[in-house]
């Protein structure tokens, strides 16, 4: 089964979402071009260049380093890290911005990657491990679109034997499928690029991007513009 679109009528482009998945991508292949490869993403050298590791940050006063808390938004331990978090900005990130706004949007991206990170540090200030990419900003992104359309249905490609067809599905089952691909592509490695992350590293990234849903879910009504209606229905083809 394959996502394709939401039931959510946009007032406008979505512009800021198009920038961002524009921008993850072009930082993506600039990154692995430096170093490492495609599928297999940057490499250990790249990742800790531009990635935010705890223990610098916590053991650094140089402003320079810190700058990496917003460039590890931007980096990628694989093409399935990359590819994961862009889908579902794509497809979540459109409504949650046509109801706050582009600017509002903007900052209630960036806070929820910067609080993936400040709870990451606090639970393991002394971790030379860098934090990569956008799983945190995009998990503030779901749990606000589940806040402003709990009951949306998402059309999606499915393939039953000899041919396909398109079905609704309920938004927060996609939602609730994104937690447990985070936890696997933690726990399998794929979004340290070989930095050398251990188990209590990956579960905690994983427990904070559970954190940042919360996070979405309470702050995203002070960053609405407007109150969003209910989804229209949608038939089953």
């Amino acid at each position: 089964m394959f996502p394709v679109k939401d039931n959510i009528p946009l007032a406008r482009f979505p512009l800021v979402t198009v920038l961002l998945i524009g921008l993850n991508v072009l930082a993506y292949v600039l990154e692995v071009r430096h170093g490492g490869s495609f599928l297999g993403g940057p490499s250990v050298e790249v990742a800790r260049h531009y990635g935010a590791a705890p223990h610098v940050l916590t053991h650094s006063s140089s402003l320079a380093r810190w700058k990496t808390a917003v460039t590890s938004l931007f980096v990628y331990g694989s093409f399935l890290h990359l590819l994961g978090n862009m889908a579902f900005l794509a497809l979540f990130g459109p409504a949650v911005e046509d109801a706050t706004g582009r600017m509002r949007f903007s900052a209630f991206y960036l806070l929820g990657g910067l609080l993936a990170l400040g709870v990451q540090i606090a639970v393991q200030p002394s971790s030379s491990i860098p934090v990569l990419g956008s799983s945190g900003a995009v998990a503030a992104v779901l749990g606000g679109y589940l806040l402003l359309h709990p009951r949306a249905q998402v059309i999606s490609l499915a393939t039953i034997p000899f041919m396909f067809t398109l079905v609704d599905v309920p938004a927060v089952l996609l939602i609730a499928l994104w937690l447990p691909e985070q936890l696997y592509i933690y726990l399998a490695g794929l979004a340290s690029a070989g930095a050398g992350g251990d188990s209590a590293s990956e579960l905690a990234g994983y427990l904070t991007h559970v954190g940042c849903v919360v996070f979405g879910l309470l702050a995203v009504r002070l960053f609405s513009a407007r109150r969003s209606g209910r989804p229209p229905l949608l038939a089953v083809y």
